[in-house]
């Protein structure tokens, strides 16, 4: 039975540990979660707890204490190394005192390591595939998931505070770089394009997610005659920068620079954040800019736009739904050929970027 009272919580609770073993994108909607617990809490530590390949997302947050990170490559390494780091890391959670532990993630593991940390306040989510006895009794709290099918993903994380009674009204998605990130873009890019230049990230690690190659080519093709300097980027995968060579090739006299696989996240997220504008399809650096409020036009084939339509952003969301028939998003082949984003016609992203680029 899920607990509808609030625990006893420390007056000042000293440190807390937030726990969120996901991808990227989902790394940096917890952000306000985080925002909210130091508003809660300002002379709390907050920490956080994920998968080191994600650190990323993270790693330029002020408000973050310290990042324990699971390094999924220890398995690598044979069983008794990953059981020796594995401990360690339980350890070293354990010996930071935690008051509170917020598990937003919907793994035994997580559970197993809630409980571990010996926290007095552990909440969790009641999540229906986790209607278990020993799911309930690693945490002391689980938050109602009764209205997660209606909320974005950011309302879904922020709602996990309720027991604590924190207020999670208008709190943003943030998203940190440095300024070595910036110089290191910089360096990249030619001087005069600074200041005149539009990001598109074409690629998805899905396919089905992506528009047709041809199309991306005519929207930089557009762009350049407008006088816009276009910047792509895209993932390290081979078939991500193979992608964006196919786009360059339809645009050879275009003012255009691919960093494709060149650049880190948070280098990304610089440049994201020093351009006029970013184009791009149901990604990380959609989220990326929707975080740092740069213009966007974001392009969403089927996915669930309630959960994952860009929060607080600024600019055009094209729905490819609103052109045509779209399947499923639970019914979809993840490794089909299929580019349901087609249905979004060229000229409606080139006249959405003319009404938001300066």
């Amino acid at each position: 039975m899920t607990s509808t009272m609030p625990s006893l919580t420390p007056v000042k609770p000293s440190r807390i540990l937030v726990i969120k073993l996901r991808h990227h994108g989902d790394m940096l909607l917890i952000s306000p979660v985080i925002s909210a617990l130091k508003l809660y809490s300002p002379q709390a530590e907050i920490d956080v707890l994920l998968y080191e390949e994600t650190r990323d997302m993270l790693a330029a947050n002020s408000e973050i204490s310290q990042i324990h990170g699971i390094d999924r490559h220890w398995k690598k390494q044979g069983k008794r190394h990953q059981l020796q780091q594995e401990w360690q890391l339980l350890r070293t959670l354990r010996h930071r005192h935690y008051d509170i532990v917020i598990n937003l993630a919907d793994q035994w593991r997580s559970a197993l390591i809630t409980a571990f940390t010996g926290a007095p306040v552990r909440i969790g989510f009641d999540f229906p595939k986790r209607r278990h006895p020993f799911w309930r009794w690693c945490h002391t709290q689980l938050a109602s998931t009764a209205t997660h099918q209606k909320q974005h993903t950011v309302e879904q994380n922020l709602s996990i505070l309720a027991p604590l009674g924190v207020n999670t009204q208008d709190i943003p998605v943030t998203m940190g770089y440095t300024q070595e990130d910036w110089q290191a873009c910089q360096q990249l890019l030619p001087a005069e394009v600074l200041g005149n230049y539009v990001v598109i990230q074409p690629t998805s690690r899905w396919f089905f997610k992506c528009w047709r190659e041809e199309n991306m080519s005519q929207v930089v093709n557009q762009l350049s005659q407008m006088g816009k300097h276009v910047i792509l980027t895209s993932g390290p995968e081979a078939k991500e920068i193979k992608m964006t060579e196919n786009i360059l090739a339809g645009c050879p006299t275009a003012q255009v620079t691919s960093l494709a696989g060149k650049i880190t996240l948070r280098q990304l997220a610089a440049l994201i954040d020093h351009a006029q504008l970013f184009i791009g399809v149901d990604s990380v650096p959609m989220h990326m800019a929707a975080a740092l409020k740069t213009p966007l036009i974001a392009l969403f084939g089927p996915s669930k736009l309630v959960f994952w339509r860009p929060w607080q952003a600024q600019g055009e969301v094209l729905w490819a739904g609103d052109y045509g028939s779209l399947p499923d998003p639970d019914d979809i082949d993840t490794h089909t050929q299929e580019r349901y984003l087609d249905l979004i016609p060229v000229e409606n992203v080139i006249a959405a970027a003319k009404r938001l680029l300066p």
